[in-house]
């Protein structure tokens, strides 16, 4: 069974970790229903989109059907199992060029993750290209 997935940050396609988002794009850009804050955080400069709904801006993303193989691999790689890791959880979503709403999975962090003096940029309301020409990578 095939599920939604929102990536905002290095999963989308461009991006420096799109080698592990193994969905199918669905056409069109898609916005948070409602504002999250969106940073770079830390000294790799990561994406963290803060579950702290209600603050920040509505975030802009692209939309994935994954299967649980795909899911698994962007699990993996957002270190969900880990306590620092993300989170995976439901957000609802609009399309940008298109009406309507859905509903998919999200890779979010909890708000007491987040260390304000940690805040590179942000709050953001799109991850782009010159935001992830600072990422670095984790050291493997």
């Amino acid at each position: 069974m095939d599920h939604l997935v929102f990536v905002f940050g290095t999963l989308k396609d461009g991006f420096p970790n799109f080698g592990t988002n193994r969905g199918l794009r669905v056409p069109g850009s898609f916005k948070t229903r409602v504002a999250y804050p969106l940073y770079l955080v830390g000294d790799r400069y990561s994406p963290w989109l803060i579950d702290a709904p209600g603050s920040g801006f509505r975030v802009t993303g692209e939309l994935y059907r994954a299967d649980v193989e795909a899911i698994t691999a962007m699990d993996t790689l957002e270190r969900v199992s880990e306590l620092d890791g993300y989170h995976r959880t439901i957000l609802e979503l609009e399309g940008v060029d298109s009406p309507g709403m859905v509903s998919a999975y999200a890779y979010l962090k909890q708000p007491q993750q987040l260390a304000p003096s940690e805040i590179r940029a942000g709050p953001l309301g799109e991850y782009k290209h010159e935001h992830s020409a600072l990422y670095q990578r984790r050291a493997a």
